[in-house]
């Protein structure tokens, strides 16, 4: 009986060990640092990288968690940071999934100071936007404000993209920023 009850409770937390992906550095920690990318990291867009903040482009904003967070823009020019990570355990195809992150806005980013959107995507190689499973709406509040993100994979992914990006609908390209910090486990839906 007693191996019986171990032989179970080791299934289940095996059960629960797999059900979730967590993080490498999830609160962007480092010695703040104007384009840098957080140990853990790594920037998909070309000649352009995000910041480790605060205390750089007049970013002065306290953290969500932790001494530091990241601050991803958009340019005039028509481009954007984003960043990406290998998840620890593949996000399985049709499945239900949730994590949490804090996101604010900068009304002192040096000049790239309008409000924009957070997109997160999933993919299989380190920069691949297989799909698209999240969008905010812009990101206009100066303190911290959590977010829970809920999607399905239409296919195993093993990769999430985290990029800055232009509100909907817009005909301009434009200087913005947002501020991401906490980010938390990926878990199944359901589970606490």
């Amino acid at each position: 009986m007693k191996f019986t009850l171990t032989f179970c409770f080791v299934l289940l937390l095996n059960s629960f060990l797999f059900s979730q992906s967590s993080f490498n550095n999830p609160s962007f920690e480092g010695e703040p640092q104007d384009a840098t990318i957080p140990v853990g990291w790594v920037g998909c867009e070309p000649d352009t990288t995000p910041d480790i903040l605060p205390g750089y482009w007049g970013v002065y904003n306290e953290p969500a968690d932790g001494d530091t967070f990241i601050g991803l823009i958009t340019r005039r020019n028509d481009t954007y940071e984003s960043i990406t990570q290998r998840l620890k355990q593949p996000l399985l195809k049709d499945k239900c999934y949730v994590f949490a992150l804090d996101l604010a806005h900068s009304r002192t980013y040096s000049g790239y100071n309008g409000n924009i959107i957070l997109k997160v995507w999933g993919g299989n190689s380190k920069c691949e936007k297989a799909q698209l499973l999240y969008e905010t709406e812009a990101i206009k509040n100066i303190n911290w404000q959590n977010h829970n993100i809920q999607f399905r994979p239409k296919n195993e992914m093993r990769y999430i993209i985290f990029e800055a990006n232009f509100e909907k609908g817009t005909t301009q390209p434009y200087n913005g920023n947002l501020l991401m910090d906490n980010i938390s486990a990926i878990k199944w839906c359901g589970r606490a």
